[in-house]
């Protein structure tokens, strides 16, 4: 990948998108798995409210923030009504409070050694990207890059449709959407009231990806219940919720594993162990890009968790498995056009699009399912999840012109 805008048009947006994912990033927006309401989280909220402000500013029609917190907004054009989503939430697993970006003007290359906690940030495509001017978080929090980044790059987008009305483009359907880290973005989304042809998640990686295939998703929660007493008087009496939820991991095969698994192979993933004696709880996302196969992962984990509870006649487990979102493959695969305008949108930006599945969802997954069929687009963001995550300026700049280049392939379309 070779550093540098892709675009005259890419170095025009660029420190107007930069500012405003700077700007949005220092808000905490993290998810909370257990939501009692929507959104999860009040910072979620706060982005919303921050937004509609920014879009009526822009002189956007029908901007809302709803009851929810979804965030919606027109700004009408010739054609038929294409969305433009992306998510206010960040990841629920690592902190998103006192966000401090750092922009590395001119990055020379090599490793990137943030100032606290002893993180580096030190891959292939980070080297390939010298030259950039590549933003990271401080070591302590994620960036938000997953998925602010996107939100700036639509934002960013349509303030130069604004200021340039002669530019083509259909009517555009904004929609900023809560929760989707936690799987619940799609929940309360009206797709009938949205009322677009199709839609793009600007929510991916690598710039110029474009991904019309994704997981197929579920959970797993698992309760384990033991005996406690007291531990001086434990003999032939204790048993140990929490051991037994250690042998429970300790039996799921390895070779299933997030860190052991690639390309198109699932993975079983245990994401959150609580608890004590008397009870603990194991939590648990199983991915697939095969329903079939998907929940044969599921009944694999019942079966070894079944049978190390077993083994203790006073123990006891209950197990609960839900779907979370399913491969949009299927579901977009009748509208090549949604995908044909989008190749060709990244390509006039200068970049070849790259059509792989995407390990993990987005909200356009359910979306998808639901009716209204959403490929997702790249937004320049890499190591999400993590206090590693970093994006450059450019590829957010690269990511906002192809936005403009929708625009453009959808404006008059029948």
């Amino acid at each position: 990948m070779m550093p540098g805008f892709t675009s005259p048009l890419a170095g025009e947006l660029a420190e107007d998108v930069l500012e405003r994912f700077l700007r949005y990033v220092r808000i905490d927006t993290k998810a909370e798995l257990d939501r009692t309401g929507c959104p999860s989280t009040p910072g979620q909220l706060e982005l919303g409210r921050l937004l509609v402000a920014e879009l009526e500013e822009i002189g956007l029609e029908d901007v809302e923030q709803d009851a929810n917190g979804y965030v919606f907004a027109t700004m009408p054009g010739n054609g038929p009504s294409i969305g433009l989503l992306a998510h206010l939430d960040t990841s629920p697993e690592v902190s998103g409070a006192g966000v401090e970006p750092i922009v590395h003007r001119g990055y020379a290359g090599g490793p990137i050694e943030l100032p606290r906690n002893g993180v580096v940030i030190d891959t292939a495509l980070l080297r390939e990207q010298a030259g950039d001017d590549v933003v990271t978080a401080s070591g302590d929090t994620l960036l938000g890059a997953d998925d602010k980044a996107g939100i700036a790059e639509i934002v960013g987008a349509l303030a130069h449709l604004a200021a340039h009305p002669d530019l083509p483009r259909p009517t555009l359907r904004i929609g900023f959407l809560p929760d989707e880290e936690i799987g619940m973005g799609p929940e309360l989304f009206d797709v009938e009231r949205f009322a677009a042809r199709c839609a793009y998640t600007m929510d991916g990686s690598t710039r110029g990806e474009l991904q019309a295939e994704s997981f197929t998703a579920a959970e797993i929660l698992l309760t384990v219940r033991g005996v406690d007493i007291h531990p001086g008087f434990a003999a032939d009496k204790m048993v140990n919720a929490l051991r037994l939820a250690g042998r429970i991991l300790a039996a799921l095969p390895e070779d299933a594993a997030p860190e052991t698994t690639a390309d198109r192979e699932g993975f079983i993933h245990p994401f959150d162990v609580r608890g004590g004696t008397a009870q603990a709880t194991i939590r648990l996302i199983v991915r697939d890009f095969e329903e079939e196969l998907l929940w044969d992962k599921v009944e694999q984990v019942r079966a070894i968790a079944e049978e190390i509870v077993a083994a203790e006649a006073a123990a006891r487990l209950d197990f609960a498995a839900h779907a979370q979102y399913p491969n949009m493959r299927d579901h977009i695969a009748p509208y090549p056009e949604v995908l044909d305008k989008a190749e060709r949108a990244i390509r006039a930006e200068g970049i070849e699009p790259i059509r792989t599945p995407i390990r993990g969802g987005t909200d356009g997954s359910r979306l998808s399912a639901m009716g209204l069929p959403t490929p997702n687009v790249f937004a320049g963001g890499h190591e999400f999840h993590s206090p590693r995550e970093w994006l450059t300026m450019q590829d957010m700049a690269a990511a906002s012109a192809v936005i403009v280049g929708l625009a453009r392939e959808w404006a008059g379309a029948s």
